[in-house]
């Protein structure tokens, strides 16, 4: 069975740092998987984070985010991590982590339904 478990959510005062863990097991190339953090705050829609190729290479992130989000991922380990970092109040969201074989557009994944999910983490940033 395929499984993506997220973990390291919390929370954290403003300017503050997390960093989000994505494990997944059961599949049979991890590394030919696209890994997606997408999240959803209340009274909003899902919006996609980060996107992490298959083998690392190629990382894209939503326009207002790069700079303080990094995503990346270790195959040997089946993990993908998202560092967050100068997390603000409009960061407070759960976030989940999605994988699938094909390319979705950041701007589409959240209202596409990636092949696996995880259960999420919540991220709480406040003062």
């Amino acid at each position: 069975q395929v499984r993506l478990v997220e973990s390291g959510g919390g929370s954290v005062q403003p300017g503050g740092s997390l960093k989000l863990t994505c494990v997944g097991s059961g599949f049979t190339r991890f590394n030919r998987y696209y890994v997606y953090w997408i999240r959803e705050a209340p009274g909003k829609g899902r919006e996609g984070v980060a996107r992490i190729s298959g083998g690392g290479g190629a990382t894209v992130y939503a326009n207002h985010l790069e700079g303080r989000f990094t995503i990346s991922r270790n195959n040997s380990k089946n993990t993908v991590y998202l560092q967050m970092d100068n997390l603000n109040p409009d960061d407070t969201a759960m976030y989940y982590c999605a994988a699938d074989s094909s390319l979705i557009f950041l701007t589409d994944v959240g209202d596409t339904r990636p092949q696996y999910w995880g259960q999420g983490t919540q991220v709480s940033v406040s003062s």
